[in-house]
């Protein structure tokens, strides 16, 4: 197994730790190293700040307040031991809000993995202040909803495991949903603009179906997040690494 290069001031022992820890074999596999890796994208962006979480400006469009820790490929558990709990890209805790930051470039634009929610879901009573979400599950689970682009079953989850550590650490939870909008794939070969619509698409829909509840959902783009980040002049030099070496996003 190779040892990955990270960008200039990225931890590198801290970061190797974290994908160490988290399933997917990133690095044993790897995909780490692939040119499309979305992993290597995120761990990179947000390893930055796991030393100097201060510096992590507010999430354009997040409601959040000041960083205070910042995480990468961190474990967020649901209110049972045994199954898998989801991993997310990143997490960010402020004073008031825990954020949890799902980041995608080109998996959107692959085929779909099948995925589904375990019985457990069903056993619990998540309260009205998750009334959308759980409508939204049992859509999904039942056949009556259905996506193509958008992994919507994984954001779903991903959301009761904030709402459940939310809860636990009396915090507000906000889920991110960091994508890229890649207009050819690594090798050249274009993107189908009607793929990219349909994604598009569908983020709009599933924001719409879970507004109000007590998980905040926020779609945001990497090239967005990446032009917030250049303006401002201790962030810079990091964004226009990022840019330089993951292409136009």
């Amino acid at each position: 197994m190779s040892i990955p290069s990270f960008l200039p001031g990225v931890p590198a022992e801290a970061v190797l730790a974290a994908l160490t820890r988290a399933p997917g074999s990133e690095l044993a596999s790897g995909k780490f190293d692939s040119p499309e890796s979305s992993a290597a994208l995120a761990v990179n962006a947000f390893g930055w700040f796991l030393d100097r979480p201060r510096s992590l400006p507010p999430l354009p469009g997040v409601p959040m307040g000041l960083p205070q820790t910042v995480a990468v490929e961190a474990e967020l558990r649901f209110p049972w031991s045994g199954g898998r709990h989801p991993w997310l890209d990143a997490l960010v805790t402020t004073a008031t809000t825990l954020v949890g930051i799902e980041a995608k470039r080109y998996e959107p634009f692959r085929p779909a993995k099948a995925s589904s929610f375990s019985e457990a879901f069903d056993s619990r009573d998540w309260g009205p202040g998750m009334a959308r979400f759980t409508a939204l599950r049992l859509a999904l689970t039942e056949g009556r909803q259905s996506y193509r682009c958008l992994d919507a079953v994984q954001l779903v989850k991903h959301a009761h495991a904030l709402r459940t550590q939310g809860v636990k650490r009396n915090l507000g939870a906000v889920l991110v949903y960091l994508h890229a909008v890649p207009a050819t794939w690594a090798n050249g070969k274009p993107v189908l603009p009607e793929a990219i619509a349909r994604h598009e698409a569908e983020i709009a829909d599933f924001a719409r179906a879970v507004k109000g509840d007590d998980v905040t959902f926020v779609a945001l783009r990497w090239a967005d997040l990446l032009a917030d980040w250049a303006r401002v002049p201790a962030l810079s030099a990091h964004a226009a690494a990022v840019s330089a070496r993951f292409g136009p996003l």
